[in-house]
């Protein structure tokens, strides 16, 4: 069949096997999700399986659309769950709310909401030490994701620091989401493990629905979930799991590697499938993913191998301090741009989001459009959550969270005393925040508070009722326009337009979301938000990724930059004395390799400034695993002493960015020899070598990708300048010439800032 000739011999094996559990061990870049999907297609077209019993589990919307999308073209998706697990918890939760005390509209809270609750059961436990509020949070949070109740948790971990009010404060919390109709995101999973281990019948029936069970990513699943998945297959055993053991990052929010290590001690009989020929990089970079991956004794094993040509060689840079190593990867994409890359075509991945500081810096500086993902998203900015808990509400009154959230947002005078009264009143009722506000006259406030009171409490009911008529788009247009939310914003700063812009985007999400999905309900909606992952937010715009590694797990790119590759930050400072969790760290580094199809640079800075201040860093110890297949210069560490310019005819890059030594533009570590001033951004593709030296170690001898020629004849001191970013500007000050020409520039917007002249985005006005 044509289905079948699509796929190589390799991926053949387990489409075909379609009865028992089924393994299939896919290397980075293999065609896992053509092999999960060619088997749904198999099972559905060829074996004659209904929709309706087939089962495909994600970890990400966008995988869970992409997977919707091109299943589309075969079957009616509609009748199939196809979805991540939290979803699949909240259908199956909102199908048996009643038998585990719910009703069928409960709330799902973020980790922010959740930190809220708890802080407030703190307060109700009489606590006010914040070093008990730290332990709480992440007792609570890890009882959580290990599926035990305070009770088990506290006797397991009875000699942890402050086990015992934290244990207390979950009492709390826990007795809160009752009352408030909700859940987090935890329990979703350990509510529907609870349901499925306690209800014959309710598993009895989803068990024997979905015959077929598909799990992507299956090495990110933690105990609760392959409980789950376990309890989902009992009647039939038909499991079918792909995952990559070497993939398996997630071991800080509770992925068990040791689920895919030891899948067939839960299925005996279970077919294993490896898939290790590789479709997107070239052969030198999976020379380097292998090379780098086989120091771990903790996998299964396999070889990742391409038919397409070895390419071109990774390329390993070390600059003086982290400034230099951002200008590196400016300079590289410059170039490349002209010869065909586009700016989407790269990516920059580091360990930690603290290092974005300089790429974001230097990437302005030069025209680069980027995006930095992996940080702050947009669906965690306040006044997302602010219109977000306004819908919350309308969905679920009893969502006390909610409206305590909103009550005085925008201001209404409703201050910190009225809502004392009214959480007294509803733990003393036990009623929700909101049924105390509807009852304003019966608490002991002035008649003043009590209007305040009424007047919001009269606003939600309207929006209530509106929800049960208006379609999201049409109800959340009213909010926007009633609620008062842009006035808040309506002054002119900047920060003010970002957010009336927020509010914009936010808008357009839910009419983009009501287009796709057409007559959707309220709950619908926010439970779609409530499930966003760290990719969903990324789009096909122009620009240069800015990213952590975990956050494009599952993407790829023409060009990877892979910074930041020093001890204590690749890995990380508490990985290293740990087998388990260095092995984490070193799978991590093979994901970032893995992310690259045609080209790889991995950079390190000599120096760094970091948490507030200067050291000297340590070449990471994932580099020096690779000296057989990786060019390095002779290790440097902390600082010996640097002679610039050329050496042995390779030409060397200065890392600096400022003009001088001595420029407050410049952080920089070691001793000035010379004693006086000296061009430093010249030794960049210069002829010369500098008249200086720097007490510090050499460099890695990587020549720099030639920058294509601009005219700088008529940068002089006086000119007055344009920049894409900074607006315009006058130069004050001009070293080098040519192509090397460094031109000072202050700009009205951001004060003074070094360029160079021939790359940076300028035009010059006068």
């Amino acid at each position: 069949m044509e289905l079948l000739e699509e796929l190589n011999s390799e991926q053949r094996l387990p489409v075909l096997d379609t009865e028992g559990a089924v393994l299939v061990l896919a290397g980075a870049g293999s065609g896992k999700t053509r092999v999960l999907i060619s088997r749904i297609e198999y099972l559905v077209a060829e074996k004659g399986v209904s929709p309706e019993n087939i089962l495909a589990i994600t970890f990400t919307n966008k995988a869970a659309g992409e997977m919707k999308e091109r299943l589309d073209r075969v079957t009616e998706t509609r009748r199939m769950w196809v979805c991540t697990i939290h979803s699949m918890c909240v259908k199956i939760l909102r199908l048996y709310a009643e038998r585990r005390g719910l009703k069928e509209n409960f709330s799902i809270y973020s980790e922010q909401e959740r930190a809220a609750v708890i802080k407030q059961a703190f307060k109700e436990c009489g606590y006010d030490d914040e070093d008990i509020l730290k332990s709480a949070k992440y007792h609570i949070s890890n009882a959580k994701m290990l599926g035990l109740s305070p009770e088990e948790y506290g006797k397991k971990y009875r000699f942890e620091r402050n086990i015992e009010a934290s244990m207390k404060i979950y009492q709390k919390y826990d007795a809160h989401l009752k009352m408030n109709n909700a859940l987090d995101f935890d329990d979703l999973l350990t509510e529907t493990r609870a349901l499925l281990s306690a209800d014959g019948d309710a598993l009895s029936y989803l068990s024997g629905r979905f015959y077929y069970i598909h799990v992507d990513e299956f090495q990110d699943t933690n105990a609760v979930q392959f409980d789950i998945i376990k309890l989902l297959s009992t009647v039939h055993g038909n499991i079918f799991a792909v995952g990559d053991d070497d993939q398996s990052i997630y071991g800080w929010r509770g992925a068990q590697i040791e689920n895919i290590l030891h899948f067939e001690r839960s299925y005996p009989a279970a077919k294993v499938y490896k898939l290790e020929r590789n479709y997107r990089s070239t052969g030198a970079i999976l020379e380097l993913a292998n090379a780098s991956i086989a120091h771990n004794s903790h996998r299964k094993g396999k070889k990742l191998w391409t038919e397409a040509p070895k390419g071109e060689k990774p390329v390993y840079f070390e600059a003086d301090e982290e400034l230099g190593e951002a200008l590196y990867c400016a300079r590289t994409i410059s170039e490349l741009r002209y010869r065909g890359y586009k700016l989407s075509d790269f990516a920059v991945l580091m360990r930690i989001n603290a290092l974005t500081r300089a790429f974001e810096q230097e990437f302005t500086k030069y025209g680069i459009s980027y995006k930095v993902f992996g940080g702050f998203k947009f669906f965690e900015r306040k006044e997302i959550k602010d219109v977000l808990a306004y819908l919350r509400l309308i969905s679920n009154p009893f969502d006390s969270e909610a409206c305590l959230r909103v009550i005085n947002v925008p201001r209404r005078g409703i201050g910190d005393k009225t809502v004392e009264a009214l959480l007294s009143y509803a733990e003393r009722e036990d009623a929700s925040v909101y049924d105390a506000v509807l009852d304003a006259d019966m608490l002991p406030l002035s008649a003043a508070a009590k209007g305040k009171l009424k007047e919001f409490g009269s606003y939600v009911k309207e929006l209530v009722a509106l929800s049960q008529t208006l379609p999201v788009d049409a109800l959340v247009d009213h909010l926007l326009k009633t609620s008062g939310m842009y006035e808040m914003y309506a002054g002119e700063s900047d920060e003010n337009a970002a957010k009336r812009a927020n509010l914009d985007e936010f808008k357009n999400s839910v009419d983009e979301y009501v287009r796709m999905n057409g007559e959707a309900s309220l709950s619908e909606y926010l439970q779609q938000v409530s499930l966003y992952s760290d990719t969903d937010e990324m789009d096909d715009g122009d620009y240069v990724t800015i990213a952590t590694i975990h956050a494009v797990k599952g993407l790829e790119f023409r060009c990877v930059f892979l910074v930041g590759l020093e001890e204590n930050v690749m890995p990380t400072s508490r990985a290293i004395d740990e087998r388990d969790g260095l092995e984490e760290e070193r799978r991590l580094m093979y994901v970032a390799i893995t992310r690259a199809r045609e080209k790889l640079y991995l950079t390190r800075s000599v120096s760094r400034y970091l948490y507030g201040r200067r050291e000297p860093t340590v070449r990471s110890r994932f580099v020096e695993e690779l000296a057989g297949v990786l060019d390095l210069p002779k290790a440097s560490s902390g600082y010996g002493r640097y002679q610039g310019g050329y050496e042995a005819g390779t030409r060397r890059f200065s890392s600096y960015s400022g003009r001088t030594f001595q420029s407050s533009a410049v952080r920089r570590i070691g001793s000035y020899t010379e004693g006086k001033e000296e061009d430093v951004f010249g030794t960049f593709g210069g002829e010369k070598k500098p008249p200086m030296s720097f007490s510090r170690a050499p460099m890695s001898a990587v020549t720099p990708p030639e920058t294509p020629r601009r005219d700088t004849s008529g940068y002089t001191v006086g000119a007055r300048v344009r920049h894409a970013r900074f607006g315009e500007g006058t130069v004050i000050a001009v070293r080098g010439q040519d192509k090397n020409l460094i031109i000072t520039v202050h700009f009205l917007t951001v004060g003074n800032k070094d360029l160079a002249a021939a790359l940076a985005p300028l035009e010059i006005l006068s």
